[in-house]
Parts: C-alpha cells; structure tokens; sequence
C-alpha cells in the first residue's frame, strides 16, 4: 500500500510542478554515469560485452542507491519512507513533461506559425521537420505522446507498484540507456544493443497492458470493438520497435487518423508502414486529443493498480 500511496502522490506531484530544472534530477546523473562510462569503453574490441557491462553497472548502481535511501526512511520513519519513495517516482515520469513538449507544437499550428512549430518539433524528434505542413507536423507531436505514454508514464508507474521507488529508478536507468546508447547506427549498433534490448523486454507488458486497457474503456467511434481489437493486434505490429506500436495503433484507432508513413533523415526518405485508418484528416486539434487520451490512460492504469493492490492485501489477508 505504501507504493501505491507513493506513486499517487508522485502522478499528482509531476501534474502539478512537472519537471523543474531547480529540482536536482537523478535522471541527469545517470545521464552522467551513461555518458562516461560510453565515452570511456566504446572503443576498440569487445564493444557489445562492453554495453552489456555499462547497462549493468548502471542498473546496479541507481537500484542500490535508491534502495538504500528508500530503506533508510522507511527506518526512519514510515511517512518519510513514502515521501522519499515519492520523490524518486515523480522523477521517473514525464506526463507534464510531454504535454508541454506537445503544445509547443499545437499553440503555434493554431497561430498558422509553421516555422515556430517545426522549430519545436524539432526539439523532440529525429526526423527533418524543415518542411513540414501542418497535418505532418501534428503528426510527428501525437506520434511522440503514443510512443512516450507507455515508456514516460505508465510504465514506471507499472514497475513502482511492482517494486516502489527503487523499481521505478531502475526502469528508468534502463530507459535512459536505451535513449543516449540505443541506436542502429555504427556508433552504438554494437554497444547499445543490450540497453536496447532490456528496455524492449521491460516494456513489453506495459506498453500492451496500457493500450488494451485504453481501448476497453474508451468509446470507439470509428468501429466496433471487435474490429478496434482486431486493428490493435493487426497494426501494432507495424511499428519497427516492439512496444512503441501499441501506443500508436491505439491512439490512432480512437482518434480515427493515419500514423507512421514517410519521414525524413538528413534529406534522405525514410518509409514506415501505416498505422490505423484515416477517417479524419490529421490537424493541429488532435494534438489536444492525444493529450486527453494520454491523461486518461493514466488515470486508467492508477486505478488498476489500486485495485490489483486491493485485491492482493484481501488475499494476504485471508491467507
């Protein structure tokens, strides 16, 4: 109950202040730890046993860290344990992070001010957004709130309720792995594949569990559920990554618009399937949507997981 206390308490936490750059950020010490130990060992031979070693050390440090302070609170104190444990999940989770990062890009298409908004795009994706028109550049905002609702939100949440705070920070150590080192390209094709690797297995429960759950309980406006379901499983496949699909197929089926497609890298095309069915033609408004639905399916996982706690304290119980 203490985990679910603590990870309530950190969802209203990050709605309320988000991130604040005064705040000192353990995600930007292991920035730091990252950083080092690539520059220090992505070199030479052995490079991917290296990466293997680098994620490790990593997880180990941050979990032992945070267990550690979490355990002293709580020996402390049981109401200083749940504020530390707080602490450290509010750290892990980005909801107003991404909404803000989203409507940098939706306040100036509503202005017609293009450049603003690829300007912005560009901030929070890879792709080329110098020419972008209105309908692309929505396109590239909803596609970053699918993708990051499971991985930025929902999932840390997942893994506090599984193992509190120190769970949490070792998901996001693995997350931020796999975002500086996790890449195909020649630097880090080798050195990158076991935090790549991890962070897929480690979302691979919740990024399915959050768009299952979503599309159970909302309203699908465009099929029936079957047919929703049967999209789901259909097109989340498409996706190049094994859990980033699900976020984008759900989104897509509920706000009935087309995703994936053509993007461009440095000038050159690169092509990804489609994703859903366009019944609407995609406009800077979806944008707004993606943020509600994204809310929702917070809100949707928090109340599973009180009740999964409840159901789990009665069984203890009766045992």
């Amino acid at each position: 109950m203490e985990h679910l206390i603590a990870l309530t308490a950190a969802f209203l936490l990050d709605l309320w202040i988000g991130d604040p750059r005064w705040v000192p950020h353990p995600v930007r010490l292991m920035g730091g730890l990252i950083h080092f130990l690539e520059s220090s060992w992505n070199k030479g031979r052995l490079r991917r046993f290296k990466g293997v070693a680098m994620v490790l050390i990593v997880c180990s440090v941050v979990f032992v860290l945070t267990w550690s302070i979490t355990a002293l609170g709580y020996h402390v104190h049981v109401v200083l344990g749940v504020v530390i444990e707080s602490f450290f999940i509010w750290t892990t989770i980005a909801l107003k992070g991404l909404k803000e990062a989203s409507m940098n890009v939706y306040i100036p298409l509503m202005e017609s001010d293009y450049t603003r908004a690829r300007h912005h795009l560009s901030m929070i994706v890879g792709r080329d957004t110098d020419y972008l028109g209105e309908s692309e550049l929505a396109r590239g905002a909803i596609e970053t709130v699918a993708e990051n609702t499971s991985d930025g939100i929902t999932a840390p949440l997942f893994f506090a309720f599984l193992g509190g705070g120190p769970l949490a920070m070792l998901y996001r150590a693995v997350n931020t792995c796999d975002s500086m080192v996790g890449y195909r390209h020649e630097r880090f094709y080798f050195f990158g594949w076991a935090s790549a690797r991890l962070d897929d297995v480690l979302n691979w429960v919740p990024a399915r569990l959050t768009s299952i759950l979503l599309l159970i309980l909302e309203k699908t406006r465009f099929q029936t559920k079957k047919e929703a379901f049967t999209l789901l499983f259909r097109h989340s496949k498409r996706h190049p990554s094994p859990n980033s699909g699900w976020g984008e197929a759900v989104f897509s089926i509920l706000m009935g618009i087309q995703l994936g497609g053509e993007n461009r890298y440095f000038g050159e095309i690169s092509m990804r399937p489609t994703i859903g069915i366009p019944y609407e033609k995609m406009g800077a408004e979806h944008i707004k949507a993606a943020h509600h639905i994204m809310m929702r399916a917070t809100l949707y996982m928090i109340l599973l997981l009180w009740i999964g706690g409840a159901v789990i304290e009665v069984a203890v119980t009766w045992s």
